[in-house]
C-alpha cells in the first residue's frame, strides 16, 4: 500500500458515511436486480437531483455507463465523436467499439474539451453509404485533463449538436467535481443545458463501487434494460449501489468530497508554481493537476509518491487528488521538490530513498 498517492482518485478509500451506509443494509432478505425499495427510493432522489423527467439505470463501472448509454444509441454504422483524450478512446481497451460495432471519431483538443468550432469539420460524409454517419457527440464533465466546461460551454455545445441531428453524451465519472468547480446543481450542468444521456459517477469520490445512467431521451434509451444485462453491468444484490448512492447524495455528501478534492489540487498547483523548474500545463478546474518536471526528479519521485505519466515524451506528469488528499501529504512532496530544486542548483544529484 502506498502511503501517499497522487495516482488517481480511484486509489482512495471508501468514504466512512458510505461504508456506514453498506453495513446498514447489509442484513435480512431482499429482492435482486434493482427490484428493491432502496434502489426504488435511490432512483427518485436522482431524478430529484438532475430535474424529474429522465430514466435511471444502475450499473457496475464507468466503463459499463459509458458502453450501454452509447450502445442504446448506436446502430454498427455510426460513429461517436469525442476528444482525443477522452476515457472511451483512450482507457477503455476498445469497449465501445467491441460491444456497439461502431466508430470513435477522436478530436484533437488542447484542453480536453469539445466546441462547435473543433467538431464541425469532422461532420462530412453525411448520408454517404461509404462513411459511417455520426451520431453522437461524447464529453467528459470533468474533463480527462481537470477541466470543466461552463454551462455556457455546454449550452452552447448542445444546441450546436442538436442542430446537426446529433445526440450529447456526458461522460460524468467526475461529474461531481466539476459541479463542485463550477458551484451548481448536477440538474444545471446536464438536463438544464440540453445533455440527452449521461453517468453520473462516484467510485472515484468516496463510493466503493457502482455508477448511475440518467437519460433524458427515454424513449430512445428502453433497451437500456437489455443492453446492462448482456454487457454484466447488472448487480444482482443491487440494494448495496442503492445504499452508497443514498449516502452519497445525503446532505450533498458528493459536493464536499468533490470541493475537498478540488480545493487540495489548486493547492498542489500553487505550491508547485514556486518553482521555476516545473511548469503546470492545463487550467487546475478540478482535482487534476497537469505538470512538466525534469526527468531525474521523476525518477526521484516516484518510488515514494505514486503518480502516471500523461506524455513521456515531454516529462509530463498527472497528479490526482482526492477527498482522502490531505495538505501534509502535499506539503511532504513539496518538501521533497524542493530539496531536488535545491540539490539541482547546487549540481548534486539526490536520492530522496
Amino acid at each position: 500500500m502506498q502511503e501517499i498517492s497522487f495516482g488517481s482518485d480511484n486509489h482512495s478509500a471508501v468514504h466512512p458515511l458510505v461504508m456506514a451506509a453498506l453495513s446498514e443494509v447489509n442484513q435480512g432478505f431482499c429482492f435482486g436486480y434493482g427490484d428493491d425499495p432502496y434502489t426504488e427510493e435511490v432512483i427518485a432522489l436522482l431524478r430529484d437531483s438532475f430535474g424529474g423527467n429522465c430514466d435511471i439505470w444502475m450499473v457496475m463501472t464507468g466503463t459499463g455507463a459509458n458502453v450501454i448509454s452509447l450502445q442504446a444509441l448506436l446502430h454498427s454504422f455510426n460513429a461517436v465523436l469525442c476528444p482525443h483524450t477522452s476515457h472511451i478512446n483512450v482507457d477503455e481497451c476498445g469497449a465501445v467499439q467491441k460491444f456497439t460495432q461502431a466508430r470513435l471519431l477522436p478530436i484533437n483538443t488542447p484542453d480536453g474539451k469539445l466546441s462547435p468550432e473543433l467538431i464541425e469539420p469532422a461532420l462530412g460524409g453525411r448520408g454517404d453509404q461509404h462513411h459511417s454517419q455520426k451520431k453522437i457527440v461524447s464529453i467528459s464533465q470533468s474533463t480527462e485533463y481537470g477541466t470543466a466546461y461552463s454551462l455556457d460551454e455546454l449550452s452552447a455545445l448542445a444546441e450546436y449538436v442538436h442542430s446537426k441531428g446529433l445526440l450529447l453524451h456526458i461522460d460524468g465519472a467526475r461529474l461531481a467535481n466539476a459541479a463542485a468547480y463550477l458551484g451548481v446543481s448536477l440538474k444545471a450542468m446536464t438536463s438544464e443545458v440540453g445533455a440527452d444521456v449521461v453517468s453520473f459517477g462516484g467510485t472515484k469520490n468516496g463510493m466503493m463501487f457502482g455508477e448511475a445512467i440518467i437519460s433524458f431521451v427515454p424513449e430512445l434509451t428502453q433497451n437500456i434494460l437489455y443492453f446492462r444485462k448482456q454487457a454484466s453491468q447488472l448487480y444482482s444484490k443491487a440494494r448495496f449501489i442503492a445504499a452508497q448512492y443514498k449516502a452519497y447524495l445525503q446532505d450533498e455528501l458528493w459536493r464536499s468530497c468533490a470541493l475537498h478534492a478540488n480545493r487540495m489540487a489548486s493547492l498542489l498547483a500553487q505550491e508547485l508554481d514556486q518553482f521555476p523548474q516545473v511548469r503546470v500545463t492545463q487550467k487546475v478546474q478540478a482535482n487534476a493537476v497537469f505538470v512538466i518536471l525534469p526527468p531525474e526528479w521523476i525518477k526521484a519521485l516516484q518510488p515514494r509518491y505514486m503518480f502516471y505519466m500523461w506524455d513521456e515524451v515531454i516529462h509530463e506528469a498527472r497528479l490526482m487528488c482526492s477527498f482522502t488528499t490531505r495538505e501534509e501529504h502535499i506539503s511532504t512532496l513539496i518538501r521533497d521538490i524542493r530539496t531536488l530544486s535545491e540539490c539541482r542548483e547546487n549540481g548534486i544529484i539526490q536520492n530522496l530513498q
